[in-house]
C-alpha cells in the first residue's frame, strides 16, 4: 500500500507479547525507540519533582547501554527542558579505579553530562571508589544531602539501571556479598563473584526506597535472562535484579523487541 499501512501492520505483526515482568514494562520497537522512551519520562519525572520538592535526585549507572541517552539528553531538542540546575545527580556502581581510567562510571558519565550541561558541580556526587573509605564517604554525603528534604521525601527521585546478561544490576552480582547488606546505602563488593575490578555500589535498601527506578534493557543477549525473569522461580542470589522490589515507588522496565523475544 502507497500510504505505509502495509509497513505499520508488519511492524505490529512483528512485535512480540509484553514480557511478564515484576513492574511495568514499557516495550519499544528498537532501541531507539527505548532510549526515547527512557528520556522523555526522565524529563517529566525531573520537572515534576522541581514543582514538589524544589530538587530532582538522579542516580545513574555507567556502561555502553546507557551512553547514548547521555548523548541525546544533551544534544537533542526533546529535553532541553530538563532542570539540570535543580539537579542532583549520584552515580549507582563505580569501580575502584580513578576517573580518568576508561572503566570509571563517573569518568564517561563527566564527560557527556557533566562537561557539557549547566548542573553545579557542588551538585555532582561521584563515589570516589579508590579510597579506602568510599563506601562510608558516600553513605554519609547521601544521607546529608537528602537529609535537607522534609522526612518521607529524603530518597533518590530516578534511579536508572541495567541489567547484565547473568542478572546483576548496579554491581550487585550472583552470590556476592553486596546482596546480603540490608543496613546501608552503599558497600563494597569484592570477591570471586565480582567481575573485576573492585566495585563501590547503591545497595537494595537505598535503590529500592527510591522514587522511580527504570531498567533499560536491550538486545536480543538479553533476552534469555528476560525468559529467566519472567518463567522462573530462581532467588535474588542468582538473579540479582529480581531484588529490585520498590517501597512505594515505581519499577519501569524498557525493552526493545530484540530483548523481548524469548529465544526457542
Amino acid at each position: 500500500m502507497a500510504d505505509g499501512t502495509e509497513d505499520t501492520y508488519r511492524l505490529l505483526d512483528d512485535m512480540p507479547p509484553v514480557p511478564r515482568l515484576p513492574g511495568h514494562v514499557v516495550l519499544s520497537e528498537d532501541a531507539d525507540a527505548a532510549l526515547d522512551a527512557v528520556g522523555l519520562d526522565l524529563v517529566s519525572h525531573a520537572k515534576a519533582c522541581v514543582r514538589a520538592f524544589g530538587d530532582f535526585h538522579l542516580a545513574l549507572s555507567g556502561g555502553s547501554t546507557p551512553m547514548p541517552l547521555y548523548e541525546r539528553l544533551m544534544i537533542d531538542p526533546a529535553y532541553r527542558d530538563l532542570p539540570w540546575r535543580r539537579t542532583h545527580l549520584w552515580i549507582v556502581d563505580e569501580r575502584c579505579v580513578p576517573f580518568g581510567h576508561e572503566k570509571s562510571n563517573f569518568g564517561q558519565i563527566r564527560e557527556v553530562l557533566c562537561d557539557h550541561s549547566d548542573i553545579p558541580p557542588s551538585q555532582v556526587h561521584p563515589i570516589h571508589a579508590y579510597d579506602d573509605d568510599a563506601d562510608t564517604r558516600y553513605e554519609a554525603e547521601l544521607r546529608e544531602v537528602l537529609g535537607w528534604r522534609e522526612k518521607g521525601h529524603d530518597r533518590l527521585d530516578f534511579v536508572l539501571l541495567g541489567m547484565g546478561d547473568d542478572g546483576h544490576t548496579a554491581s550487585l552480582f550472583p552470590h556476592s556479598p553486596a546482596l546480603a547488606v540490608d543496613d546501608r546505602f552503599a558497600c563494597f563488593n569484592r570477591g570471586p563473584a565480582v567481575t573485576p575490578p573492585d566495585r563501590v555500589t547503591m545497595t537494595y535498601p537505598l535503590i529500592n526506597s527510591a522514587r522511580f527506578i527504570g531498567a533499560l534493557v536491550i538486545g536480543a543477549k538479553k533476552a534469555h535472562m528476560l525468559h529467566r525473569i519472567a518463567t522462573g522461580a530462581e532467588p535474588t542470589s542468582e538473579i540479582p535484579i529480581k531484588g529490585i522490589t520498590p517501597i512505594g515507588g515505581e519499577f519501569r522496565w524498557y525493552l526493545d523487541a530484540a530483548a523481548a523475544r524469548w529465544p526457542q
